[in-house]
């Protein structure tokens, strides 16, 4: 496992201090992972919508068409 440095306000870091019953290593990995999933969820939201649109244009065909056009 890799490791990484996380500068913190001295304020931050004294209420951190209070509260030894966290593992703050597993909480800053845990926020990590989540933001990394809805920057993922967020992009492929994007994708979707962009599908869409250039479908309503015309300028794609969905797959239930490619499906029709198929036989399937």
């Amino acid at each position: 496992m890799t490791n990484v440095t996380l500068a913190v306000p001295e304020e931050l870091y004294t209420k951190m201090k209070k509260h030894s019953e966290f593992k703050w290593s597993e909480v800053a990995r845990q926020a990590i992972e989540q933001k990394i999933q809805d920057a993922e969820l967020l992009k492929d939201l994007k994708a979707i919508a962009e599908a869409e649109k250039e479908h309503k244009e015309g300028k794609t065909v969905s797959h239930k068409q490619v499906l029709k056009e198929l036989g399937l």
